[in-house]
């Protein structure tokens, strides 16, 4: 009894701060695309630096990361398909497992580890020093001042990033592909276009785009929420890597599950 009652009392948190999330994600959204026409301008400099933080910056680890995946992905599918001499499917297994799951995925979970992160422990930094206060004495917004331009910048590039991670890892397979599955190159490229709808690629390019606004809102959130001491940055940093892990991965089932059922996936 006491159980479920824990449990009941962790589903309503979850629920509360999932609530928590979204308000500032429709704070920002306000800040971003309805705010500049009512006469308040947009900090566009800001949103391109945090747009060439989240995704120029993160181009050679995620480059590596996800070329390693599709040859994982290309090697572990071929181990199967040839025990029904069918290992010139490999193409297409690596192809829809990229574009439809694992490219925006990946992706989200890098740019947490680089982004996500910095974004808490920048915000948090500033709640220690009091910055944000200073902030809210002028009477400036820190959702408008600070996450508006976090937030454009995030959506702006993690599908760039997810075309990009996509690209990688149907080279990696291709690399596996010529060297073991008697493709040439140019076949490969056939193979893998042949294999994909342009519904697998938007598939992954929604999910991309919610992914960018929950690592955007749980590290904003984490950080504005920092409480007293250097002590507290590293806690809301590392809630903020955790929380966005999980609900990534959770907003990751629901768009799979609706996908799924509209017969998109």
């Amino acid at each position: 009894m006491e159980f479920a009652v824990q449990i009941g009392r962790g589903v309503i948190d979850l629920l509360a701060y999932v609530g928590g999330l979204t308000r500032l994600s429709l704070e920002a959204g306000y800040y971003a695309f309805v705010s500049p026409f009512r006469g308040r301008p947009l900090r566009l400099d800001r949103a391109i630096s945090q747009a060439m933080e989240v995704g120029v910056r993160a181009l050679p680890v995620l480059s590596l990361i996800t070329f390693f995946i599709g040859l994982i992905l290309a090697m572990q599918g071929a181990y199967e398909l040839r025990k029904f001499g069918a290992i010139h499917f490999v193409a297409d297994a690596v192809a829809i497992s990229m574009t439809r799951e694992l490219g925006p995925l990946i992706t989200a979970i890098v740019v947490i580890g680089r982004s996500g992160s910095a974004f808490a422990a920048e915000l948090g930094t500033m709640k220690v020093n009091e910055e944000i206060d200073a902030l809210e004495t002028m009477a400036i917004s820190p959702v408008q001042f600070l996450v508006t331009p976090k937030f454009l910048g995030m959506i702006m590039m993690l599908p760039c990033l997810t075309i990009w991670a996509n690209f990688m890892g149907v080279l990696g397979g291709s690399l596996f592909g010529v060297w073991k599955a008697d493709f040439s190159w140019v076949g490969y490229i056939h193979a893998t276009l042949d294999a994909l709808f342009l519904r697998d690629i938007m598939t992954g390019l929604v999910k991309s785009v919610m992914f960018g606004i929950t690592i955007t809102a749980v590290g904003c959130a984490e950080g504005l929420a920092t409480g007293q001491g250097a002590e507290s940055v590293g806690k809301s940093t590392t809630a903020a890597v955790v929380m966005s892990i999980f609900l990534v991965v959770i907003v990751d089932l629901v768009f799979t599950t609706l996908f799924f059922f509209l017969g998109g996936s």
